[in-house]
């Protein structure tokens, strides 16, 4: 292995001395850094990363990527390590910031000549230039914009070129900054080089358009390079380098002038091959001046507003009539049909309900809109859309056949999903027949009528046709509500059609059933809900996956609206669970497994208990898929939120999963373990209700507790479900519990104290009452119920603070007495009225200072627990609970859970639950007297308000 240089041998002197010889030994390391050799390349790296602050560093990097005769591999880690330096070390108050000398000669050098041969090397050093310029420019570095403007103007392509790519990438830098006073110099910089770039843009347009007829695909790709280049400058500038670009006149020249730009291009395609890479960039080029329309649009809708008329006629004739034929593409027509969508959508263009308190540039917009979109042009492209745009294609019905699981998660939104022409058909659609419903309301039921009937099953071109305008009547059916008899429809065209079991018929039977869907929550009478169980169940038999996967979407929708009642589901269970499953084993790609375990999810969720018979099958399969499933973590979320569901449905049951469950929240929620990125969310909540409903606790189901620790010290979003958890535990087995995890906890706890920011702190402050709320509470509890602890606390604390115990007593009770108007809840208000006089009977004369304080509470507690029987005229306490009642669950509640049942029974062995206050006042009062004697005890007594006194004596009538 050849040795890795010392950091000695790049000395400051040395640098400043002999840059050639400090080049040599760098060149020789990043040299090493481009090896395949772990051994040869790690070394090499650490030294690089070491020499990273060393002066003259960059300026030898600087020499030894402007160096065209060395390695294309050394060059581009020198020009990689060189950006990364700017992000580091550039700005004045970086840790180890490059000096202003050798900042001045690197910029120099940066710009001294445009010529690099490579053009992946050469982006990146137009890309490190604008790093630069968007710390100095323009005031460290006033000569970068003159530079570049005179190199773009040079006869030489390759400097030209180069010059153009770094004088986009620059421009684009700056017009990124958004602080106020780089905003303004990126105005100055745009109204002082707006003319010349708009000169550099029709000079090179104009020179493709010219050589475009002559065939030499190496010249007309040149020339075209240039002319996205200048167009792409010109887009940063007329977008974002003017505060009211309708004023400037070569701006809204140049956007004008787009059009028959767009023109002149669009009939070029007819001239360049469908195949080659001067296509490529032909296509590219329009789809950015329709983004320079677009982002214009966005950013100065009012300043749109003259271009308004000229946008919506060119799109609407390119993408609606025959002139668009035989030039348009894909991605040309999705823009188009976007600008149309902004204008149409575009929240400033339309005026308030009453017109007098809308602006005069809304008005004026509006009226140009409205001008435009009259009654044939909406008809047209509303048939146009539909009877063109929406039929299912060539390519699509392939796929239909040779991929069904691709087809369906394309139709759904795949990853390519939003930037293709069909999603972007329907939205224009929506937008439109919801901004024109009034007037496109009857074309469309017209074209309903037209359809009535069987459609014949030879007749492709006629079922294509009706799947489109049945998937109209499906977008538009909100708008639809008060025009479309759908109860009727569904019985009379709907069901049958979903009868027709023809194999040609399945984009039709696809369709209905994905209609029936989108109406569902709109207008479905819930008497038919029957008859369409009874055809879901049908269509998950069917001979298509495509159909049968779409019938569960449809499912899911059902069962998740809100007029669903498990009544009328119940019947056709377990058919449809079973048919679910059985797609489930069928289907293969992960996105749909996804989508049919969150069909299932839905169906046990809303079943719940109902599900327990039929749900063998899935609970055998979960683990094989999970195993399958080890490389797909979105896939196991879904069935981590399916899990959860099951266990909610199975209840006390769900403990004959635990062999699976168990392990697969270990995984979850281990932060050790990299899944848990995704996992851990879900896998809270799987722990959670599995704890929910536990019947009792196991070894296993304990030792997962040990996950704990490093996830409360993430203190991240899921602190409260973890917290929830920790009271999972408490309830199903406190005591096995707290003797294996009590210590680390109370550790944990005092950790996430600690942790509190200051600005928690005030958080907290400003729900003082809530917490001192809760901390009476805490105290009342151990005073009540573990009064031995109490005294060994009281007494740890007094030694704490120096101070006596009786004296630390009489500060809480008189500290509690003060805070008890924080206590809002009746049931925490009883436990400190409990709590305190539990210290009664007592010859301490701390407590019997504080006797007053001690009564006072108690009264307010009987006033706020004990209610009058109007029939005795005596007092009761409204919180006994005598035993446990069973709930009267109805059908929409979910039935209690096993932990549910555990708060029951600890509530019935709850002092404030079990102890009358009326009676324990009574008897606590009574020992008093009987430990201080008659007139002991009435001494006592006189420290009480005589008001307080007379209350305490009509709640204490019988005793």
């Amino acid at each position: 292995m050849v040795a890795v240089v010392g950091t000695s041998q790049l000395g400051t002197d040395q640098v400043s001395m002999d840059l050639n010889s400090a080049s040599t030994v760098v060149l020789q390391v990043l040299t090493q850094a481009t090896s395949q050799d772990t051994a040869v390349l790690k070394p090499a790296e650490e030294q690089l990363k070491q020499w990273e602050t060393q002066p003259g560093f960059y300026s030898v990097l600087l020499n030894i990527f402007t160096n065209h005769t060395l390695d294309i591999n050394v060059r581009w880690l020198a020009v990689l390590y060189f950006k990364h330096g700017i992000d580091r070390y550039w700005r004045r108050v970086a840790p180890h910031a490059l000096s202003e000398e050798e900042k001045t000669t690197l910029r120099a050098g940066l710009i001294t000549n445009f010529n690099e041969p490579i053009n992946q090397i050469a982006t990146q050093i137009a890309v490190l230039i604008a790093k630069v310029a968007r710390l100095d420019c323009p005031r460290q570095w006033p000569e970068l914009i003159p530079t570049l403007i005179e190199s773009v103007k040079v006869q030489d392509d390759l400097r030209q070129h180069r010059a153009l790519l770094t004088f986009y990438h620059v421009t684009k830098t700056l017009a990124s900054k958004r602080l106020a006073a780089d905003r303004k110099l990126f105005y100055d910089l745009a109204s002082g080089i707006y003319n010349f770039a708009c000169s550099l843009w029709n000079h090179h347009t104009d020179t493709f358009l010219q050589q475009v007829s002559s065939g030499n695909e190496a010249v007309i790709l040149s020339s075209l390079e240039r002319t996205l280049l200048s167009l792409k400058v010109l887009r940063k500038l007329t977008v974002n380098g003017f505060v009211e670009p309708h004023k400037n006149m070569e701006v809204m020249g140049f956007l004008h002038g787009i059009f028959e730009r767009l023109k002149q291009f669009l009939e070029c395609s007819r001239s360049i091959g469908t195949d080659n890479v001067c296509r490529d960039r032909l296509e590219k080029t329009i789809i950015l001046f329709t983004k320079v329309l677009l982002d214009f649009l966005d950013q100065h809708p009012f300043s749109f507003t003259p271009l308004i008329q000229r946008s919506l006629e060119f799109s609407v004739s390119y993408v609606f009539t025959e002139v668009g034929e035989g030039v348009t593409f894909e991605r040309f027509i999705v823009q188009c049909m976007n600008l149309i969508k902004m204008i149409v959508k575009n929240y400033a263009y339309k005026p308030s309900k009453n017109f007098e308190d809308s602006s005069p540039e809304t008005l004026e917009a509006h009226k140009i809109k409205m001008a435009f979109f009259t009654y044939p042009t909406l008809t047209e492209i509303c048939r146009r859309l539909v009877s063109h745009y929406f039929l299912l294609t060539e390519e699509e019905l392939t796929m239909w056949e040779e991929d069904p699981e691709g087809f369906t998660v394309e139709e759904t939104g795949g990853d390519s999903w939003k930037y293709s022409l069909r999603p972007c058909t329907e939205v224009l659609f929506i937008d439109i027949f919801h901004e024109y419903n009034q007037t496109l309301t009857p074309v469309l039921l017209e074209m309903m009528q037209t359809l009535q009937g069987p459609t014949n099953v030879e007749d492709m071109n006629a079922l294509l046709i009706k799947d489109a305008v049945y998937n109209a009547v499906g977008l538009a059916a909100y708008e639809l509500f008060d025009s479309v008899d759908f109860d009727q429809w569904f019985k009379n065209q709907l069901l049958p059609e979903l009868q027709v079991i023809h194999n040609r018929y399945k984009p039709l039977r696809r369709r209905v059933i994905w209609l029936i869907g989108q109406w569902i929550s709109v207008k479905f009478k819930s008497d038919l809900r029957p008859m369409l169980y009874e055809a879901i169940c049908n269509l998950l038999q069917d001979q298509d996956l495509v159909v049968r996967i779409e019938t569960a979407t449809t499912l899911k929708l059902t069962v998740d609206d809100f007029e669903f009642r498990t009544d009328q589901f119940l019947p056709y269970l377990e058919t449809m669970f079973t048919l679910l499953f059985q797609l489930l084993q069928q289907v293969t790609e992960c996105d749909t497994k996804m989508h049919v375990l969150h069909v299932l999810s839905c169906v046990i969720e809303r079943v719940n208990m109902q599900i327990r018979p039929y749900v063998g099958c899935l609970v055998q399969y979960l683990p094989l898929l999970w195993k399958q499933s080890e490389e797909h973590n979105m896939l196991r979320c879904a069935i981590l939120t399916t899990l959860i569901h099951l266990v909610q449905g199975l209840g006390a049951d769900s403990k004959n999963l635990y062999p699976f469950l168990l392990p697969v929240i270990q995984l979850s929620t281990d932060v050790s373990q990299p899944p848990h990125v995704y996992l851990l969310e879900d896998g809270l909540e799987l722990w959670l209700v599995t704890l929910e409903n536990s019947p009792c606790i196991t070894p296993e189901l304990l030792r997962i507790f040990q996950n704990m620790s490093p996830l409360l010290e993430l203190s991240s979003e899921n602190l409260r479900t973890c917290f929830k958890i920790i009271n999972g535990y408490i309830f199903l087995s406190s005591t096995e519990f707290l003797q294996t995890y009590a210590v680390g906890l109370c550790q944990s706890f005092c950790e996430l104290l600690k942790e509190i920011t200051t600005e928690g702190q005030v958080q907290v402050l400003k729900r003082y009452p809530v917490v001192m709320s809760t901390y009476l509470g805490v105290m009342g509890r151990v005073l009540l119920q573990n009064t031995s602890f109490f005294s060994s606390l009281l007494n740890e604390m007094a030694h704490k603070f120096n101070q006596e115990m009786d004296q630390l007593l009489g500060n809480m009770i008189e500290m509690w007495v003060d805070r008890m108007d924080n206590i809002t809840q009746p049931e925490r208000r009883k436990l400190s009225a409990l709590a305190l006089l539990s210290l009664l009977p007592s010859d301490n004369s701390v407590i019997q200072d504080k006797f007053c304080g001690i009564i006072n509470i108690s009264v307010e507690g009987l006033h706020d627990v004990m209610t009058e029987d109007p029939e005795t005229g005596t007092y009761k306490d409204c919180m006994l609970m005598s035993h446990l009642e069973e709930p009267k669950v109805t059908e929409d509640e979910e039935p209690p859970t096993e932990q549910d049942k555990r708060k029951k029974m600890l509530a019935l062995k709850d002092p404030v639950h079990m102890v009358s206050l009326q009676q324990f006042i009574y008897e606590k009062l009574k020992a008093q007297q009987e430990m201080l004697g008659e007139q002991g005890f009435q001494s006592l007594m006189e420290t009480v308000d005589t008001e307080i006194v007379t209350q305490l004596q009509e709640f204490l009538q019988g005793f």
